[in-house]
């Protein structure tokens, strides 16, 4: 375990003069600034080209699939400022620590309170459902946020193969354990493997998506290869990395940001301008690429989707 919640939350949230000069860069990427990117951050530019997504369908423009009025983050920007502690807690070593991960023979258990219970191989997950683009908000707990253009298929195709039972009312997911490749899992800084649950409703919401790529591109590994859960109404720390199992259970699962600090990061993790972290205020966010701070929106701007799956509940309570 971290000695302080300051090396779990990096000095970066606060985005400083620096961290505005590097949002710059990312977002006018080209040879020059990777020398100057470098120079600014002590770590290289990752301009990789990915693997392009075969058949990718592009759906109509509707508040499920995509954000009308805003500009897209950069790609580089996506690949290069990214929270994934089996790595690295810094946010711009992420990319250089997981460039050599490889993702090859990848499986994906899923059991539980299911009629059929099934063990994927990646190949096959893909082909669960079209993988189609999703243009989300992404809105970091730190007060941070992006525009992705994400490639996948709602989380309720999977649900559905499986053929959850009547008692199952949430969905609980894992990510890969393997100190070997992840050499962030060799500290404390949070109990591995990572885990994350959802109520089974919000899995089934059609915004709940399986990503398997960006950018028309296969996800890199410092985005959560081969696959990740993207719930663009919530707290990206939700969005749970590297999926390896996904269990239908009965009973809210545990997960790892609550375990660690429950008074700071709840089980639901709804984006909320109006609910303080502790330690900083969630009312407004620097978008990655723009100078000056945005209000931030209830529910990340999905409100009119998601608000009822929550009526009734106090969301100072269940934050």
């Amino acid at each position: 375990m971290a000695d302080n919640l300051d090396e779990i939350t990096p000095r970066e949230m606060y985005f400083d003069r620096r961290t505005v000069m590097r949002g710059g860069l990312l977002a006018a990427t080209a040879a020059g600034t990777a020398i100057l990117y470098k120079r600014l951050n002590g770590v290289d530019l990752d301009t990789t080209l990915g693997v392009p997504i075969p058949n990718l369908v592009k759906p109509p423009h509707t508040p499920s699939t995509w954000v009308d009025g805003e500009t897209l983050t950069p790609r580089t920007s996506i690949l290069n400022y990214n929270n994934f502690y089996e790595f690295t807690t810094n946010k711009d070593a992420v990319a250089g620590a997981a460039k050599d991960f490889k993702t090859d023979g990848w499986k994906i258990e899923v059991g539980g309170l299911c009629n059929k219970p099934k063990v994927f191989g990646i190949d096959k997950f893909r082909k669960l459902a079209p993988i189609e683009e999703r243009v989300y908000r992404h809105r970091c707990v730190e007060a941070w946020s992006m525009v992705v253009p994400w490639a996948g298929f709602s989380v309720s195709n999977l649900l559905k193969a499986v053929d959850p039972q009547g008692s199952a009312k949430y969905v609980a997911f894992e990510t890969l354990l393997d100190p070997a490749r992840m050499p962030g899992q060799k500290t404390g800084v949070l109990k591995w493997p990572y885990i994350e649950g959802r109520r089974i409703d919000e899995a089934m919401h059609p915004l709940a998506l399986f990503a398997t790529g960006l950018y028309g591109e296969l996800l890199p590994p410092q985005d959560g290869a081969p696959v990740k859960l993207v719930l663009p109404w919530k707290y990206g720390f939700k969005g749970i990395k590297s999926i390896v199992k996904i269990t239908l259970v009965e009973k809210q699962p545990p997960t790892s940001w609550q375990q660690y600090a429950a008074k700071e990061y709840g089980f639901y993790g709804n984006v909320n301008p109006k609910h303080d972290h502790p330690r900083w205020s969630q009312a407004t966010e620097q978008r990655i690429g723009e100078v000056g701070r945005r209000k931030t929106l209830p529910f990340n701007g999905y409100a009119e989707q998601v608000a009822s799956l929550y009526a009734g509940m106090d969301l100072d309570v269940d934050f």
